[in-house]
């Protein structure tokens, strides 16, 4: 094989593993299981080594702001999930207590779940409302 036939075949082996490599860790980063505040309590032990998304109730009174990171809980039914969250993105308006909410992130074997993303669930005032009307023939 010539020279520039070589370099040529190298070049494209790296760029085609560069991509490879890239789609995969953005696949595995992006992947996360979709589980309630009670379906993690069932979990045990494997829920340490799984990236959740973890929905629930904003427990009333239980946020504190610590600069740029926030403290506060989720529940549903009887369970009661802390949540530290240290994200880069600013919180919700509409994240409050008594708002339905989902954080992204991992549990720690302490039992408080470390956030990286939150989201605040919009509620039904803010939907809207769309009226069905008839189309006339002309």
């Amino acid at each position: 094989m010539n020279p520039k036939k070589l370099k040529f075949s190298l070049g494209i082996f790296i760029i085609i593993g560069t991509l490879s490599w890239l789609a995969f860790s953005g696949f595995e980063e992006g992947k996360a299981y979709y589980v309630t505040v009670e379906e993690l309590n069932k979990m045990g032990n494997s829920a340490y080594q799984k990236r959740l998304k973890v929905a629930g109730i904003v427990v009333e009174g239980s946020i504190e702001r610590k600069g740029a990171e926030l403290d506060f809980e989720i529940a549903q039914n009887e369970f009661v999930l802390p949540v530290h969250y240290s994200g880069h993105d600013p919180v919700p308006d509409t994240f409050k207590g008594g708002a339905q909410t989902v954080v992204e992130g991992k549990l720690n074997p302490n039992g408080i779940f470390l956030a990286k993303k939150i989201q605040a669930k919009c509620a039904s005032k803010y939907e809207a409302k769309f009226e069905i009307q008839k189309l006339k023939p002309t």
